[in-house]
């Protein structure tokens, strides 16, 4: 008896997920005994329902043959199952699987077959229109930058083009830009010479909201290879144009195309979402070539860009710099000669006619500053940079100093910075940058100058100039830098080039230059070392202080480094009020004895400063008016035996004392004061406590008062006055008055160090008390010496004589 075997069937692969339902069931049956028919088998087999090359492997019994027949379909899924049911051969659970596996291929199929509907998106004109005239641009003004720039780059696309093709400049030779306020009629005007635009291309470019003609213009050269790297056409979005809708209510754009005879005029409102193209007829309108766009203003803004002053401050702030000149309409004035009637008597000459003032309109040039920067630094003159910078900045005095330069690499830009001769009148203004210091252009539009700290640290706000660049980032308006990283490396290179800026003037021949510089901007760079440490090392360098070796004059880290001793490994330093306070602080004294350099830091940021930078040259930076100063040089041996002798003393100063100091020790910096105090190694030093307390949200915590309890006071042995008290403590450790002693050798140690007494009032009292005391025991002395003189009979007699003399006469 013919049956199929569960392994044959097995080997069998089928293409399809119904191909192997129907396998696995009909394997299933042919286990169980149910298909042992041979007629059966060959029905429910026949080749009209079953795949060809499973039949052919079947009969020649060829275990490894493949299926070469994909033509397997529902249809005979389904007759294969209806045949197995005729037979009435019960397939179990194995018959749903076909039944479904014939199900799903029939739902498949269908939606193969159904037919796919494509739809485009529809868009609200009208809606579209107000989100990108009111969305995309936070200053309406702009929309005077956005028009020109659209002129500057019909007038590229013409000079590109005459480049190949001569004759299009025949109608009008000159490139130039327009622009015409009418008060009267509420109109502004902007009119080129460019290439113009055809009918097609009015509908192209204005009747398609987001398309640029310069991106395809752009795209045309580059497939032409006819474009180069050095364009200069503005043009990315597309939506530039629609900006004048921020300002006005109604457009009109008459224009005429280089390639056509034929003049159109294109026509639109801000609140409709259609617009007018019609061929101009009045022969009154009709223009050589070129571009003229009509901006009916809105009520609101009719006043303001109406005005003839207020546009051509426009031009001077945005589009001061496009490379084709910019023509305003303005109000001029002139004299006049007056014609006087002659009596017959007298002629009267030219010369005797008086003048009147005459009004008339006239173009005026307005962008007459050329962007230097464009060109090579070897080819402007120093004079050129000082003129670019007192009129583009509004200064009257020449820069300090200025840089000239091309960056290149991931980001390409054109720099020229100055560094201004004075710093601002406003102290807030002095520590952020102001409005105008720093200008971003685009292809010589100008983007933005407020940046908040992006393109200068506010450390270096004092700085001027204009950053230039063909690629930046920006977004849709072109107000806003998009990536922070292309922020940061112009931001890097822009600092760098500053700093070699400074380091130029710090080397140069001038010796007066530098100091000049550093009173006007020595606080900044100080500044820098709390808020920039990655530039450190070049910060450092920068920085000038006083000394006990120059008094007189600033000295830099450098020369004091060079006039280190051979095994000083430390930089010391004092924070005071004034030099000639450091230098008689009671701090210095060993030091000076040592002929060891200290610099006095005598401004309040000077501290922060050093204590930001750590170090210098591997030297560190120690504040000698501090805890664990370790000159070197000292006799152990003999130290410990004054420690021991004063050890007591010691204890007794620091149980009288209390909570006002932390301890008290034996000092080893051999000074002549009895005593100093100083502060704890981390602890604030007493010019940082006076300036912690005046500042207005200074902090009267807890945390503060445990900084004040950290205060060391160090006895020296050597002094009278600590050896008189060591005696007296010996002999009276309980009196009232060796504790007072101890109080007011506190406070004095205290006022000396630099700190303010906690309670002035109380220490006066003191100080009152101890000079009453000193006058007393004077007072005393003489009284003494005045009764023994007198008790001696001669001196007695003689001043009897004396008063009797004197009375008679």
């Amino acid at each position: 008896m013919y049956s199929l075997s569960r392994r044959m069937l097995a080997r069998r692969a089928w293409r399809s997920v119904a191909a192997l339902d129907v396998s696995r069931g009909l394997s299933s049956a042919a286990v169980s005994g149910r298909l042992n028919d041979s007629n059966g088998l060959e029905k429910c087999f026949s080749p009209s329902s079953y795949d060809r090359g499973c039949a052919d492997a079947h009969r020649k019994d060829k275990l490894r043959h493949a299926p070469t027949n994909s033509s397997f379909s529902l249809y005979s899924v389904r007759k294969i199952s209806g045949a197995c049911a005729e037979r009435k051969f019960a397939l179990g659970p194995d018959y749903n699987k076909l039944r479904h596996a014939s199900a799903r291929w029939e739902s498949s199929a269908a939606s193969a077959n159904a037919s796919v509907e494509k739809y485009e998106y529809q868009a609200e004109v009208s809606r579209l229109m107000d989100l990108i005239v009111n969305s995309l641009y936070s200053n309406k003004e702009v929309f005077l930058r956005e028009l020109v720039s659209n002129a500057s780059d019909a007038l590229d696309k013409l000079r590109f083009l005459s480049v190949t093709d001569t004759s299009i400049l025949e109608a009008n030779s000159n490139l130039e830009i327009r622009i015409k306020a009418d008060p009267d009629a509420g109109t502004l005007t902007i009119m080129d010479s460019g290439v113009g635009m055809t009918r097609e291309e009015l509908i192209e470019t204005l009747g398609t909201i987001a398309h640029s003609g310069t991106a395809k213009f752009l795209k045309a050269l580059k497939e032409n290879q006819e474009g180069n790297n050095e364009n200069n056409l503005i043009g990315q979005f597309g939506v530039g144009f629609y900006s004048a809708f921020l300002v006005a209510d109604k457009v009109t754009v008459s224009t005429k195309s280089a390639k056509s005879d034929k003049q159109y005029v294109w026509e639109g409102e801000a609140d409709t979402s259609s617009y007018t193209i019609t061929e101009e007829t009045d022969s009154d309108k009709l223009i050589p070539r070129g571009t003229s766009i009509t901006l009916h203003l809105k009520d609101a803004h009719r006043f303001e860009f109406s005005d003839p002053a207020k546009i051509e401050e426009l031009v001077k702030n945005y589009s001061q710099f496009i490379s084709f000149p910019i023509y305003t309409w303005q109000e001029k004035t002139r004299s006049k000669k007056v014609d006087l009637e002659s009596d017959g008597e007298d002629e009267v000459t030219a010369h005797d006619k008086p003048s009147s003032v005459e009004k008339y309109w006239d173009w005026e040039l307005t962008n007459d500053t050329k962007p230097i920067w464009m060109r090579s630094p070897k080819e402007v003159t120093k004079e050129e940079y000082h003129g670019f910078y007192k009129r583009t900045f509004k200064e009257y005095m020449d820069p300090q100093a200025y840089t000239h330069f091309n960056a290149e690499g991931e980001i390409e830009f054109t720099s020229l910075l100055f560094i201004p001769p004075m710093a601002p009148l406003n102290t807030e203004e002095m520590w952020h940058s102001r409005k105008g210091d720093v200008r971003l252009h685009v292809k010589r539009v100008f983007i933005s100058d407020q940046f908040n700290g992006e393109l200068f640290p506010r450390y270096l706000s004092f700085m001027k100039g204009i950053v230039d660049s063909n690629d930046l980032p920006l977004n849709v308006s072109r107000e806003i830098l998009q990536q922070s990283r292309v922020v940061k490396m112009m931001r890097h290179r822009l600092v760098r080039k500053t700093f070699e800026m400074i380091e130029k003037i710090a080397k140069d021949e001038d010796t007066q230059a530098y100091p000049k510089f550093w009173d006007v901007f020595g606080r900044n760079l100080k500044l820098g070392c709390t808020e920039d440490p990655t530039n450190h090392k070049r910060i450092a360098p920068l920085l000038r202080f006083f000394s006990s070796k120059s008094e007189d004059t600033l000295t830099s880290l450098d020369d004091y480094v060079e006039r280190m001793k051979e095994n000083q490994k430390q930089i010391y330093f004092l924070a005071a009020e004034s030099i000639r306070s450091a230098k008689n602080a009671p701090f210095v004294e060993e030091l000076l004895n040592r002929d060891l350099e200290v610099l006095y830091l005598v401004d309040p940021i000077d501290e922060v400063a050093l204590s930001s930078l750590g170090q210098y040259k591997d030297k560190k930076f120690v504040d000698i008016s501090k805890e664990d100063l370790d000159l070197g040089g000292e006799d152990k041996t003999k130290d410990e035996e004054v420690d021991k002798e004063y050890q007591n003393l010691c204890d007794w100063l620091s149980k009288c004392l209390g909570e006002k100091v932390a301890k008290v020790e034996i000092s080893k910096r051999r000074t002549s004061s009895p005593c100093v105090l100083v502060s704890a190694k981390f602890g604030w030093s007493a010019n940082m406590e006076k300036i912690m307390k005046a500042q207005s949200f200074g902090d009267d915590s807890k945390a503060f008062s445990q900084l004040l309890r950290r205060r060391t006071l160090e006895i020296n042995p050597h002094h009278s006055i600590i050896k008189g008290l060591n005696s007296m403590f010996h002999d009276e450790t309980s009196s009232a008055e060796a504790k007072k002693l101890a109080d007011l050798l506190f406070e004095t140690a205290n006022l000396s160090s630099g700190f303010t007494p906690d309670n002035p009032a109380e220490f006066g009292r003191r100080i009152y008390e101890m000079m009453g005391l000193a006058l007393g025991a004077k007072q005393k002395a003489a009284s003494t010496e005045t009764s023994s003189l007198l008790e001696d009979p001669a001196v007695s007699e003689g001043l009897t004589k004396s008063l009797v003399t004197n009375h008679e006469g």
